[in-house]
This record gives C-alpha cells, sequence and structure tokens, in this order.
C-alpha cells in the first residue's frame, strides 16, 4: 500500500497571513509539522503542497519535497486532490501545516482502520476527548458528535451537543489528520460548491457528511494546538522550547 502525506500550507490565511513560515525555534513552523510526518514510519513520500513561493523556496532551502498548486483552492482538502491528481497512491494522509506538535502516533492512527479492507473505509479523521473549558468555548475549536460506530455526525464550532442532561457527557474535538481513498478525495473536489453547513461553520470535513460520505473518527490521546492566531504560536514555541531543554 503507498500512503503518501500532503501537508497543505498557504501564506495567505486570513486570520494569521504567512504563518507556516513563522520562527519557531529558528525552524519556519512548516519544518516541525514536515519532520513529525517523516517519523511515521508507514508513510512512503512527504509534500508539502502551496500556491506561494516564499514557502516554496523556504522548503527548497530546507530540503523538504514540495509542490506548488493553485491558488484558487478554498481549502486545504482541495489542495491535497490536485496533488493526488498529479502523484498515485492507495491512501493520502492531510496533516494540517499549522500542527507543528502533531505526534506521529496520532497520524499513524489515523491510517490504521484502512487496514482491515472489509472496513470499506473512505475517509478518516481524527479526535480527542476536551480536557479545557477553554477549548470548548473556543470558535476556532471544531466540536465533533459521533454515532455508536464512531461515525461522524456533526462537527461545530459551537460546544455541541447542548448539555441538558449532563449523564455520561463527554465532548471531544477534533484533531486535524484525515485520511483519504483516491475515491474520496474525487469526490470532495468534484462538489466544489460548499454545502450549507460546511459554509456556515467553514470545516471542510462537512462536505463528506453533507454529501452521505461516512467519516470515521478515530480517538486519540493526542493535546495539540493548531496555530490559528499569534498567541497559539507564542504558546507552541513555548512547548517546544521545554521539549528541546529535556532532550538535552
Amino acid at each position: 500500500m503507498k500512503i503518501i502525506c500532503v501537508i497543505p500550507a498557504r501564506y495567505k490565511s486570513s486570520r494569521f497571513p504567512g504563518k507556516p513560515l513563522e520562527d519557531i525555534c529558528g525552524k519556519p513552523m512548516i519544518w516541525w509539522v514536515y519532520q513529525q510526518a517523516v517519523k511515521v514510519k508507514r508513510i512512503d513520500e512527504i509534500y508539502i503542497a502551496t500556491d506561494d513561493i516564499r514557502i516554496e523556496k523556504a522548503c527548497n532551502d530546507l530540503n523538504m519535497n514540495v509542490i506548488m498548486t493553485s491558488d484558487k483552492h478554498r481549502t486545504g482538502t482541495d489542495r491535497v486532490g490536485e496533488v493526488a491528481r498529479k502523484i498515485e497512491a492507495d491512501l493520502y494522509v492531510n496533516v494540517q501545516g499549522d500542527e507543528p506538535l502533531i505526534q506521529p502516533e496520532t497520524i499513524e492512527k489515523a491510517i490504521q482502520p484502512f487496514d482491515n479492507i472489509k472496513n470499506n473505509i473512505k475517509v478518516t479523521n481524527c479526535m480527542t476527548e476536551i480536557k479545557e473549558m477553554a477549548d470548548l468555548v473556543d470558535s476556532t475549536v471544531p466540536k465533533v458528535v459521533v454515532n455508536s460506530q464512531n461515525k461522524a455526525i456533526f462537527l461545530s464550532r459551537l460546544p455541541i451537543p447542548y448539555p441538558k442532561s449532563r449523564k455520561g457527557l463527554k465532548y471531544y474535538k477534533q484533531v486535524c489528520v484525515y485520511v483519504f481513498t483516491p475515491e474520496a478525495l474525487e469526490k470532495f473536489c468534484e462538489l466544489s460548491e460548499k454545502g450549507p453547513a460546511e459554509e456556515a461553520e467553514d470545516i471542510e470535513l462537512l462536505r463528506f457528511i453533507e454529501n452521505d460520505i461516512d467519516v470515521e473518527m478515530v480517538d486519540v490521546e493526542q493535546e495539540t494546538i493548531g496555530v490559528d492566531t499569534p498567541n497559539d504560536l507564542e504558546l507552541v514555541k513555548q512547548i517546544i522550547e521545554k521539549q528541546m531543554r529535556v532532550k538535552k
């Protein structure tokens, strides 16, 4: 089974322009994401997919594989879809370029459900239990609701489900590692128009759910921090600096 990891990275983020190149302990953020993906032995090839020559140059300078893609893509998954049309594989792993703390074990767990061909899985995504109230009320953190088979029912920036009864209630947040079959990616890109839920929430995974494509959510122990704001970046810097001191 050939598995390719694609790390979408665009410069013109509406909330934090240029964040893939923000410095973390002497290296751009995208470098840290790439290094985590390199540790996953099952991945055969890794590419950063970008539409910006500044990111392309940084990747070349640091010996990271990079592919230039269209600047018209509205989501990272659309960008991964373009890479899939250029490079054949059995599975495509999408690791977000703003997840420098992502653990290799998390990426591995997102791939594992595809080992059982009887499952007929097309898409997986990771989730983890919310343990900090700040994450529950933070609109940049998508919350996840699943059914009894761990298939995604809905994702929202609001704290769902509503706690009318708190008995046994747990909240989960999305961890931005996705795995797609080529067929699922092709279907996603064909459905170029966002549905009402995806348009409202701005969560691309809803495109699959709105079009009756199952998404298996994989429960992981991963307390990651997606870098959506400069404050997130400062927190990530502190964590990585601490990790580097421990290793010395």
